[in-house]
């Protein structure tokens, strides 16, 4: 439990560092600069994934296909950095993947409600890049975005790049 409320401050700090970092060196924030500090914050979350994710996978066996490591991703990799598997995971077979939580563990923090609906792109970037990073440690490259219609529900969406 401890883990799980520093895991979620740390979080908290992280984005408004990058986000008051990026206010001071230009005073009024527009939406390039708002582009810079989710960019920033996903090249943070990649990297953790990359780590992560050779530590969940150093003793597993290898993965026959895409949707097995999607699967991992869904049960093993998000219990093990937000407590809780994946509610549902769906995909077009062509290698489109969303992935809904519906009480994604970084937005509970903030509302059950609309009020602090357009607060949530800041909170999701990391996770974006934690998710991206741990595919592309296992061999897949992709591009992941998150939407919210209600809060603390989030839609993970996964579009895996073919060579």
């Amino acid at each position: 439990m401890t883990d799980e409320t520093l895991f979620e401050f740390l979080h908290m700090e992280i984005v408004s560092h990058v986000y008051k970092e990026q206010q001071a060196s230009k005073g009024e924030m527009d939406n390039k600069d708002r582009a810079v500090c989710v960019s920033v914050l996903e090249g943070m979350g990649f990297r953790v994934g990359q780590g992560l994710i050779e530590r969940l996978t150093k003793d597993s066996p290898s993965f026959k296909d895409e949707l097995d490591i999607m699967k991992f991703i869904c049960k093993d990799f998000w219990t093990k950095v937000f407590r809780r598997q994946v509610d549902n995971l769906r995909t077009n077979h062509q290698g489109t993947y969303v992935l809904q939580d519906n009480k994604f563990a970084l937005l509970t923090q903030l509302s059950n409600g609309k009020q602090y609906l357009d607060q949530a792109p800041k909170q999701l970037a990391f996770s974006c890049g934690m998710v991206r990073g741990a595919l592309s440690n296992l061999g897949l490259d992709s591009v992941v975005t998150a939407e919210v219609s209600a809060m603390p529900s989030c839609k993970f969406q996964v579009v895996i790049q073919k060579l």
